[in-house]
């Protein structure tokens, strides 16, 4: 299994994901993740690597190769039962072997090693995780306008995700929030998003911290009346995030959505009718060409 997951990490990444159109980040990503399998197998190289085995053969996994190769796939196992999205198990399938990758490499020689982590230092300063570039109905904010947004209509009810495009975890739930904002955004339930990477400030007010070890990334909070009422996950004395999981399930559970969704629909609707009674109002009010205008 160590060996099958990064070939099949490899093929993945080759149409990106599924949109058709290749990526840098991907392919690039699942290149370093297979480097030592390229290298261990495939002649001219591997035959001037050096081998623990009995039989001598420089392009075969040594016994301790095979073990670390295991541990790694036990690791990968254990961290992808939480995962949600395919993204997300190739994500971990790709930091796991560059781990497994780099100790690998330095236990060969020094000089490979050293090479590999500068070539995985130069990927990761250099080439970043695609954004997430579907349909949505979400409305970004910056520093000034999420708290004048929360009090211009309270009776509006808003879902606001505090993210920052670094975080893996922000990116996989990209997609699963922008499939909610389609299918639940009302005249009274809208759904924002703001990047407190980009603006601390709002970091501070809100009280999300962006310490990858609170992993408070991402965090959803429902504001009504203006007011936060609800928030995910939820915060621990110690500042850290009590373990929650970003599924399009337990968003709509947690939240209540769908109840949300029918009472800001009838708020839309309860808009709509005095608009109306307006308009033909002064319809009826305007006043009428007199024949002797025609």
């Amino acid at each position: 299994k160590a060996v099958i997951a990064p070939l099949l990490a490899l093929i993945y990444a080759a149409p990106a994901c599924g949109d058709g159109s290749p990526q840098p980040y991907y392919l690039l990503s699942a290149l370093l993740s297979a480097s030592f399998l390229l290298v261990r197998k495939i002649p001219p190289v591997c035959t001037a690597l050096p081998s623990q085995r009995e039989d001598g053969n420089p392009c075969d996994f040594d016994w301790r190769e095979v073990e670390i190769l295991m541990f790694l796939s036990a690791i990968v196992m254990m961290k992808n039962r939480r995962s949600i999205t395919i993204e997300q198990h190739i994500g971990n399938i790709f930091m796991f072997s560059k781990v497994a990758n780099t100790i690998l490499f330095f236990r060969l020689d020094l000089r490979m090693g050293l090479l590999y982590v500068t070539l995985c230092l130069v990927f990761l300063m250099t080439c970043k995780p695609p954004l997430y570039m579907g349909p949505e109905h979400i409305k970004y904010f910056n520093d000034k306008t999420i708290e004048e947004e929360m009090q211009s209509d309270r009776r509006v009810t808003w879902l606001v995700e505090f993210f920052a495009n670094w975080s893996s975890e922000c990116q996989s739930f990209a997609p699963i929030y922008a499939e909610l904002s389609l299918k639940y955004n009302c005249a009274g339930l809208k759904f924002g998003k703001v990047d407190i990477g980009r603006y601390p400030d709002v970091s501070t007010r809100y009280g999300v911290s962006t310490s990858p070890l609170s992993k408070q990334l991402p965090t959803l909070i429902l504001f009504q009346g203006g007011k936060e009422v609800l928030r995910r996950p939820q915060v621990d004395k110690k500042g850290r995030a009590v373990s929650w999981t970003f599924t399009q399930e337990n968003v709509i559970r947690e939240f209540n959505l769908n109840e949300l969704y029918q009472k800001a629909k009838k708020f839309g609707k309860n808009q709509e009718e005095p608009q109306q009674e307006s308009e033909v109002a002064e319809i009826e009010n305007s006043p009428k060409e007199s024949k002797k205008d025609q």
